[in-house]
């Protein structure tokens, strides 16, 4: 287990050679098997957070994969929530395209898959702006953070719990967390940006899954876990903060939505993502 706060160290992969990998259908050709870690500052109380597993997942793919792609679209299945420490990805390329292929990455711990996902590697959107965006982080959200909203850190409500602030700058507007005023739907509004880096794509991947669960809008603010994700890489993100707004559409007795809007200083949404995930007991 590593002590290392960085994300770069978090996303760090060891390609494994040879066939004594201990996992079935190793060839050495289409499947790649890496070892990393579950790093234990990239968690949300003593789970590991979803986001960095979908990055991962991510990074093994368009790693084995080869050449200038990149995960333009990730979709996990997350089986259950393994402990921070030592865990195997397998990469199985599925198809190898001139401008699409596909890659299926399991994360391993011990002898259970904690994550499947289905990674479609690609090229993301040129600088050219878009036929058509409705954007809905940039009418409300400055490109840097409000003077005077702190950071996740010492002293902050959500210091014990959001342990992945050890890595990156996480700048909540705690006025959007809880219910709202006008009884309409939780709509979350953040800022981020890695330490010591600037924003990388699997960075952007990770703000995807980065607020807080919707549900404290109904005051449900325990454990929510993620049963499927779904992550859409728009474009490259530029080097300064991310905006996120997380938003939802129906929070039943039992199972919720969430969706995640990233945009980078510039304007320009990076990574759009919907997630399954089961409301907190009471």
């Amino acid at each position: 287990m590593t002590s290392s706060t960085l994300f770069t160290d978090a996303m760090a992969l060891v390609r494994l050679d040879g066939h004594d990998d201990g996992f079935q259908g190793y060839d050495g050709g289409d499947v790649a098997v890496f070892a990393g870690a579950l790093n234990e500052h990239w968690t949300i109380g003593p789970k590991v957070h979803g986001g960095a597993m979908l990055a991962l997942c991510a990074n093994a793919a368009r790693t084995a994969h080869g050449g200038d792609v990149q995960p333009v679209a990730v979709s996990a299945s997350y089986l259950w929530a393994p402990d921070p420490g030592p865990m195997r990805l397998v990469a199985r390329i599925r198809k190898r395209g001139r401008r699409v292929s596909l890659v299926d990455v399991e994360l391993n711990q011990g002898e259970r898959t904690a994550v499947r996902t289905v990674v479609t590697l690609g090229e993301p959107e040129h600088q050219a702006p878009p036929l058509l965006s409705f954007n809905p982080v940039v009418p409300l959200m400055t490109p840097e953070p409000p003077p005077g909203l702190e950071p996740i850190g010492p002293g902050h409500p959500m210091e014990h719990i959001v342990h992945l602030a050890h890595g990156c700058d996480i700048r909540p507007a705690l006025t959007t967390l809880g219910p709202r005023s006008d009884g309409g739907p939780p709509v979350i509004e953040m800022w981020v940006r890695p330490k010591d880096a600037a924003p990388d794509v699997l960075f952007a991947l990770l703000c995807g899954d980065v607020s807080a669960p919707v549900t404290y809008a109904v005051n449900r603010m325990g454990w929510a876990p993620t049963v499927q994700l779904t992550a859409y890489l728009r474009a490259m993100p530029a080097d300064g903060w991310l905006r996120v707004i997380c938003s939802c559409v129906q929070i039943g007795q039992d199972w919720f939505d969430e969706d995640h809007t990233v945009v980078d200083c510039e304007g320009r949404i990076v990574v759009q993502t919907r997630q399954l995930a089961m409301v907190p007991a009471q």
